[in-house]
């Protein structure tokens, strides 16, 4: 192992080159004009694959952007690792906000800054470093190793779950991998344990049959941007626990020693508030923010609007108003159930004189937690901690990425995430960014893993 370290070590030249030129790609998957970028970046992670040494590499067709998979299968009666990873990118807007091109990358203070550098490109591209740098030194592997690499993950994955269907035979393992999340700090590595799930809604309210005179009506009719407000407002108590009744009859309370081991990580809470430019934190009471981000769940109003909001005055009762709402779920919700939960508590809380009309939006997914006894946390623990020099911490995630939950449901997999982007990368953001001083660190961890991956 020491001996590919090294490899991996004078090869730092030509993996910044790869880095640079996979993130020049606009793999923009929710824009139809970046097809054929879309098409490239696929080519191009295919070729990085067979360089590495994979003995089956293939770009599938689907019904939107490719599908990338190469596999090495050489290792008789050692685990199988499937490696999973995107290539597509957010859109760029607000391009203005960008203090350098999106997809000219450039390094400053020890970061290369591009779309895609930490989501999700930068990462996969170090497994595949990992595992060239083994190949090349040894000519073979510690273990058995699958890469899917998909193009939709930006929206929402519609076509993998069939894929992975299709495919069930030729992508069984005995674990994943992903590197789509973060390390708990500079220097602090992490181990992601939770998942929060999703469910979205969308909320009409309608009143009269056109927008009314304010000053004819006002008083008689019902106002459907008032009503919206106060059917939302009963979403929630004033200390920010869920006000519906039996939402939290599925949701199971964080044992005393994962509180503890929360409560144990290093939180600067008036440096978080600072961060994001407010005074305080405010969420249920009881739960400490990482508990309500991680282990809790939650109902967001992501946006409402109706009636009037140009410049000037406008007096008129409007005629409908709308909301879109998002449910994060802890383990025990599903959407389904939790969008049917809310969506009968507004229709209850209606008065007479309007009609409410919701519907569940598309994507979501189901929450997820890592049992800590699984012997792959173990590796993965002692990989990181001989790497970075110190213990990982037990993270969570308060958002989806709903692909565990598919590996789970259609692969019977147990998914290891371990990301290596710092917190302030900025993914979804203008000047995204990775580390490379973690890209370095965390290319050698990935070495390691296999290697105890493969021996445990």
């Amino acid at each position: 192992m020491n001996t590919v370290l090294e490899t991996l070590r004078s090869t730092q030249d030509l993996r910044m080159a790869d880095l640079f030129a996979i993130l020049q790609i606009p793999s923009i998957s929710s824009h139809p004009q970046h097809a054929d970028d879309m098409k490239a970046c696929a080519d191009a992670f295919a070729k990085l694959l067979q360089r590495a040494g994979m003995t089956a590499t293939m770009v599938h067709t689907t019904p939107g952007h490719p599908i990338v998979t190469g596999s090495w299968l050489h290792a008789p009666g050692r685990p199988t690792l499937l490696i999973y990873g995107h290539y597509d990118v957010q859109p760029v807007d607000p391009l203005e906000l960008w203090e350098s091109a999106p997809f000219s990358p450039c390094i400053h203070h020890e970061r290369i800054f591009a779309r895609g550098a930490a989501d999700d490109k930068g990462q996969i591209l170090m497994h595949i470093h990992a595992v060239e740098a083994i190949l090349k030194t040894h000519g073979c592997l510690p273990l058995n190793v699958i890469f899917l690499i998909e193009g939709e993950e930006e929206i929402s994955s519609p076509n993998l779950p069939p894929f992975l269907i299709a495919e069930k035979t030729r992508l069984q393992a005995d674990l994943a991998i992903v590197s789509d999340t973060s390390m708990w700090a500079e220097g602090i590595p992490a181990i992601t344990a939770s998942l929060r799930g999703l469910v979205a809604l969308e909320v009409k309210v309608t009143g009269p049959d056109r927008d009314l005179h304010s000053g004819s009506f006002g008083g008689a009719v019902a106002n459907p941007v008032e009503i919206l407000a106060r059917m939302l407002a009963t979403l929630k108590d004033d200390q920010g626990s869920i006000a519906i009744p039996e939402f939290y009859a599925d949701v199971q309370n964080p044992s005393l020693s994962r509180r503890q081991d929360v409560a144990n990580i290093p939180f600067d809470e008036t440096a978080y508030c600072r961060a994001i430019g407010i005074q305080s934190s405010w969420g249920e009471a009881g739960f400490s923010i990482l508990e309500r981000i991680w282990l809790r769940p939650t109902i967001e109003i992501n946006g409402m609007w109706g009636g009037y909001s140009g410049p000037g005055v406008k007096t008129v009762l409007p005629a409908q108003a709308f909301a879109k709402l998002s449910m994060r779920l802890v383990c025990n919700q599903t959407p389904e159930a939790t969008a049917a939960l809310v969506a009968n508590h507004l229709r209850m809380v209606a008065p007479p004189g309007v009609t409410v009309e919701i519907n569940k939006l598309p994507g979501g997914g189901l929450p997820w937690h890592l049992s800590l006894d699984l012997p792959a946390v173990g590796a993965a623990r002692q990989a990181l901690a001989d790497s970075f020099g110190i213990q990982p911490v037990i993270i969570g995630e308060g958002a989806s990425i709903p692909i565990v939950a598919d590996f789970e449901r259609i692969l019977s997999l147990k998914t290891l995430l371990v990301g290596f982007c710092l917190p302030d990368a900025k993914p979804h953001s203008p000047n995204e960014n990775l580390h490379l001083p973690s890209f370095h660190t965390g290319t050698e961890s990935l070495v390691r893993m296999m290697y105890y991956l493969g021996y445990s």
